[in-house]
């Protein structure tokens, strides 16, 4: 595996796989990698010659700093994890090659809303950054396939949107939630949870399945409503549990949407946790 911290050098070598015909596959994140991440390095293994990853935690995208502060880095395991994992490149540039001073990194595009709900509500600000660094990611990588995970739904349809509006040539591949064996989505930020809040916060994906289970059998209200009892009642604080369109993002009052998620997010302690599912497609 060859690591990048220079813009220019990363940049000189996807150009020669490219020049040799190589697939280039692209899987962004911010380090304190899961069997998440590994599944989307699979995928990106699977469909593309050559997976290039990053490892950048980006300012941008924290509306809360402490958050920023307390985010895990684990640099030397994440290097021996995507070695493993078989990853060809890692560009793990600072904050200075991403932003260097005096370039205007700004992206205006029309979101239509996407960005002012749930997350974007709660997280203000957040998807400004997330878009921001995205974008200079692939400018600076330009792969054939950027690979997302479902986990994060509302970014990767915004980013969806971007790659359409921009007229980005490169396709998004969303790969499916992985999971613990016990159903909490993998995070980088179950590891802060206490084993206390850790077992409480199998709620979350217990009530997806509720939904996924009970929609069209009764009102989405209902639904609703009992998976906020629920996770109350397990000591979480929820933020939201809606049922959205997927392509909007509207929350949805009937059983005739084609495209239903179920979307959750809830503090555990002083952990966020998000999560969601898929319940018709």
């Amino acid at each position: 595996m060859q690591i990048f911290v220079n813009e220019k050098a990363v940049k000189n070598r996807i150009d020669f796989l490219k020049s040799r015909g190589k697939k280039i596959g692209f899987v962004p994140t911010m380090g304190a990698l899961h069997q998440g991440h590994i599944s989307l390095i699979e995928q990106s293994k699977n469909d593309c010659d050559i997976t290039v990853c990053s490892i950048f935690v980006n300012p941008t995208q924290f509306n809360n700093k402490e958050d920023l502060i307390k985010y895990p880095r684990t640099i030397e395991q994440d290097i021996e994890k995507l070695k493993k994992s078989g990853v060809d490149i890692l560009f793990k540039p600072t904050e200075k090659v991403i932003y260097p001073v005096g370039m205007d990194l700004s992206v205006e595009i029309d979101l239509e809303g996407l960005d002012k709900k749930w997350e974007g509500k709660f997280r203000p600000g957040h998807f400004k950054g997330v878009v921001q660094v995205v974008k200079r990611l692939l400018d600076i990588v330009r792969p054939d396939c950027l690979f997302m995970g479902q986990k994060d739904f509302q970014q990767f349809t915004i980013i969806d949107m971007m790659l359409r509006k921009l007229d980005i040539k490169t396709k998004l591949v969303v790969v499916p939630i992985y999971r613990e064996k016990d159903g909490l989505a993998m995070s980088s930020r179950n590891v802060r949870l206490s084993p206390s809040f850790r077992q409480k916060s199998l709620v979350l994906s217990e009530m997806l399945k509720y939904a996924k289970e009970n929609y069209g059998k009764i009102p989405v209200s209902e639904i609703e409503e009992i998976a906020i009892e629920k996770i109350s009642e397990k000591g979480l604080k929820p933020e939201y549990f809606k049922i959205i369109n997927g392509n909007t993002l509207d929350p949805i009052s009937d059983n005739n949407t084609q495209y239903a998620v179920a979307i959750v997010a809830a503090w555990a302690g002083d952990v966020r946790l998000i999560d969601n599912m898929i319940i018709k497609k």
